[in-house]
């Protein structure tokens, strides 16, 4: 089973410049507590971006570069949407982690979205796709903890398809 983590904006931003643009620790906690022990799944400008691979997660990165290679046995290379059958069959929650291009591919193979929506525009170079309310439901929401380190309004919302 596929499904999507992501934090966007008001506006739909995610990132510019190949990175986040806000900081919300609170956020990340949250994103290390729901993928630890699954597999993540992104394109490699997200790989490259974490700069890191990150613990006890298993890495797929779908890329069309065939001189890609990381010396890690928790990252798998793929060069083929095809090769991830294994993951959108899965009974196990695989999370698809990003960009913006993954997102779009890969949201109509998603049965759940854990997005954390930030109360506020921001200015970027990639966004989330529009989100059809025809197809989705929201089944959970949580007001996000605001304080000196997490500055922002924002939820957590959990939608289902439909």
């Amino acid at each position: 089973m596929l499904s999507i983590i992501v934090a966007k904006a008001k506006n739909n931003v995610i990132g510019k410049d190949n990175s986040l643009i806000w900081h919300l620790p609170e956020d990340l906690k949250r994103f290390k507590q729901i993928t630890t022990g699954h597999t993540i799944i992104m394109g490699r400008r997200t790989f490259e971006s974490l700069g890191r691979v990150l613990p006890n997660r298993h890495h797929v990165i779908l890329c069309n570069d065939a001189e890609m290679s990381i010396d890690d046995e928790n990252v798998e290379i793929l060069d083929d949407i095809s090769k991830l059958d294994q993951y959108i069959k899965s009974d196990d929650e695989n999370f698809v982690i990003g960009g913006a291009t993954m997102y779009r591919l890969l949201m109509p193979y998603c049965n759940k979205m854990y997005i954390t929506e930030i109360d506020r525009d921001f200015e970027g170079d990639v966004s989330f796709p529009e989100i059809d309310k025809d197809e989705w439901k929201i089944t959970s929401t949580e007001k996000g903890p605001k304080d000196g380190i997490n500055d922002f309004e924002y939820n957590y919302v959990i939608y289902e398809r439909n």
